[in-house]
């Protein structure tokens, strides 16, 4: 789940700083503040990627999305941008999950069958012998 969420992360960034200029040129906010709100979140959104190993970094990138999502409301087409990044990550952060508890269940499995009857392998010599 931590590297999908990283992935996300990362190309989230690209999309945020790439706002900045249409915030300055379309939606005629001030370069200051656009510069300032979607250039820090560029910025926090890197920074989270390469933290999300810890459990904080995850719940610091939820509020992340939220405040893209309610910040992208001030300039126009940035909403879709918003909505598509927040649904990656909802879909990220399930399916992450979802392939962590399989990965946890096949580990345990393979360990409660090492800890059972030992099995015979096979020969690997070309030559038998009579």
């Amino acid at each position: 789940m931590r590297t999908v969420a990283a992935v996300v992360l990362v190309f989230e960034a690209i999309v945020i700083g790439l706002a900045v200029p249409v915030a300055i040129n379309l939606g005629g906010i001030d370069p200051g503040l656009a510069a300032g709100l979607w250039g820090g979140m560029a910025l926090a959104a890197l920074v989270l990627a390469g933290l999300q190993r810890f459990v904080w970094a995850h719940y610091a990138a939820w509020a992340l999305q939220a405040a893209v999502l309610f910040s992208s409301f001030w300039v126009d087409g940035m909403l879709l941008a918003a909505i598509v990044f927040a649904s990656l990550w909802v879909v990220g952060v399930v399916m992450g999950q979802r392939t962590d508890d399989r990965a946890s269940a096949m580990e345990a499995a393979e360990a409660g069958s090492e800890g059972g009857a030992e099995t015979s392998v096979p020969s690997t010599s070309s030559q038998e012998t009579r």
